[in-house]
């Protein structure tokens, strides 16, 4: 479970956003990380400078940030969910507008569950968004989803694996549940987990068969467009 510290600095966790941004992402304009942040170009302008300065990001012929040397990832990797991130995100938003909670779209990173991409619902009570945020896999339903395609003796792993999905109570945040499933590419191995999670106060368990089946047909949506 992460909860926010006590005294959190704003500046300080857009920079880090921001970093995350580069180097899970590639390439990204000054005004689309404003927009992603939710503040002023000229506030995003700042941050940057700053991240150039202690060598976190660097800015292209073309005015584009990219991570710098301290944040260097493989091309391919950051290639690769930039694209899948970028595929993902007409899905998320029509499925907050179908289930009316937050979505996420998660990857593994070892034994860790990084959120690549999330749309918060327009709820008062809501879950907030995720976005570059890592968990232990186990705790979040995206992880137990991609751990359970090769786990062997788990039995609630095996249980995920069968049925297809995963539901989350509270494992990575107390009063919270969220349902997943898992995206696949175009081999059948799973990539990334899909979920959307909601306040556990309004979570109906007679609504899973519907939840899950709006998951899937999204993810399947999603699976289209990445093979295409």
């Amino acid at each position: 479970m992460k909860t926010p510290p006590p005294y959190a600095v704003t500046s300080v966790d857009h920079a880090l956003r921001i970093a995350t941004m580069l180097q899970l992402e590639g390439a990204l304009t000054v005004a689309e990380i404003a927009e992603r942040l939710g503040v002023a170009r000229s506030t995003a302008h700042r941050l940057l400078q700053m991240l150039v300065y202690r060598d976190f990001a660097v800015q292209d012929e073309h005015r584009a940030y990219h991570a710098g040397p301290v944040l260097e990832l493989a091309a391919h990797s950051r290639s690769r969910t930039a694209q899948l991130r970028a595929a993902a995100l007409p899905h998320l938003h029509r499925l907050v507008d179908v289930l009316r909670e937050s979505v996420n779209l998660s990857i593994l990173t070892g034994d860790t569950a990084r959120f690549i991409a999330s749309v918060e619902c327009d709820q008062a009570l809501r879950v907030g968004s995720r976005e570059g945020m890592v968990f232990p896999a186990e705790e979040t339903t995206a992880g137990q989803v991609l751990l359970a395609e090769d786990a062997t003796g788990d039995r609630d792993l095996a249980r995920i694996r069968r049925q297809g999905f995963a539901v989350n109570q509270g494992r990575s945040e107390k009063g919270v549940t969220a349902v997943g499933v898992p995206v696949r590419d175009a081999d059948g191995v799973a990539l990334a987990g899909l979920s959307v999670s909601m306040p556990s106060v309004r979570y109906d368990k007679a609504e899973l068969p519907r939840i899950v089946a709006t998951l899937r047909a999204a993810a399947a949506d999603l699976e289209a467009d990445l093979a295409s």
